[in-house]
């Protein structure tokens, strides 16, 4: 692995007396890659990009963000790097263009340069056409885009996504993952927290999974899946059925099955492989409740992170 862009060694973060948010985070993260940050909620997700974006000094540890030393001199680091949290921090009696200027103000750029830099990246995230509106008139998907846009003007070399999808619509959710690929092909490293699995699935190179304050297992998300042997068997069913199913699959594992957010299929493990696939089949026959679809197959990110935490993943 290179030299690191994001290096946090023992990293403790406390709230008062009792609350250990961050319990020892250690985390190297390469140049020019998608770093995918999963966990429960209360995991430490947030208080770790808060961190890494200067907002929190840690109680114990050091960070390091594009080679500065982020308690030595946070000023510089705030300068390489980019931060869109979970709620886009937008002026709504700004137009967008004036939102994102004026953020490269803050960045230290030339009133000239602003004004370049912000026509280049809200052409990047497709709001060129409406930068004249105020803001409180964009929708929720163009509010987030203008948000990252405005966390671009600075050009930064690390950009930190808090749950940067939470509660848009599929359509514009896509168009960010595209622009966050976009941002990685051009040579930005993001640290990346969801609660949409798929999205790490899809965009990250390497996952971490913090849990209780620490990271429990990091890798690509091949690598994690890999991690339990055992396949997994889906079950698809009429809604009106999946309560009967459900109470088939519990009596076969001995586990309460988990529910697919996107299509509704029932998953528990399969640890008796095609033995459980058949067996299923005949109970349901004998129930009279015919599948829609039913199939063993390889581990999820969701089962994988059920597994590690013990707790259903957020949708």
């Amino acid at each position: 692995m290179s030299q690191p862009i994001v290096d946090v060694r023992d990293v403790h973060h406390t709230f008062g007396k009792d609350v250990h948010a961050l319990v020892g985070v250690d985390l190297a993260i390469e140049p020019g890659i998608v770093y995918g940050l999963l966990g429960p909620n209360g995991a430490g997700k947030t208080t770790l990009i808060r961190v890494l974006a200067t907002l929190l000094v840690p109680t114990r540890g050091q960070v390091t963000v594009a080679g500065i030393d982020l308690l030595a001199d946070p000023v510089a680091a705030r300068t390489r790097i980019g931060l869109a949290g979970q709620f886009a921090a937008v002026d709504d009696y700004l137009s967008g263009r004036e939102n994102v200027q004026m953020v490269g103000r803050l960045y230290g750029l030339s009133a000239r340069e602003s004004r370049r830099r912000t026509d280049e990246v809200l052409e990047g995230v497709g709001l060129a056409t409406d930068a004249g509106r105020l803001v409180r008139t964009y929708s929720g998907g163009m509010r987030r885009r203008l948000d990252l846009a405005a966390s671009l003007v600075g050009r930064p070399q690390v950009m930190f996504l808090d749950e940067p999808t939470t509660g848009i619509d599929p359509r514009n959710r896509l168009d960010l993952w595209e622009l966050i690929q976009d941002l990685v092909r051009d040579g930005t490293t993001v640290l990346l927290t969801t609660q949409y699995l798929e999205e790490a699935d899809q965009l990250a190179n390497r996952i971490g999974v913090i849990d209780r304050g620490r990271i429990i297992v990091e890798g690509t998300a091949d690598e994690l899946k890999d991690t339990l042997e055992t396949a997994v068997l889906q079950v698809g069913v009429a809604a009106d059925d999946r309560a009967t199913v459900a109470a088939v699959l519990t009596e076969l594992t001995g586990e309460q099955p988990t529910r697919d957010a996107t299509r509704g299929h029932l998953r528990v493990p399969a640890r008796a492989g095609t033995q459980l696939l058949l067996e299923t089949v005949r109970r349901l026959d004998d129930a009279g409740i015919e599948p829609t679809d039913i199939a063993l197959l390889k581990p999820s990110l969701d089962d994988v992170f059920l597994s590690l935490t013990g707790e259903r993943s957020t949708r």
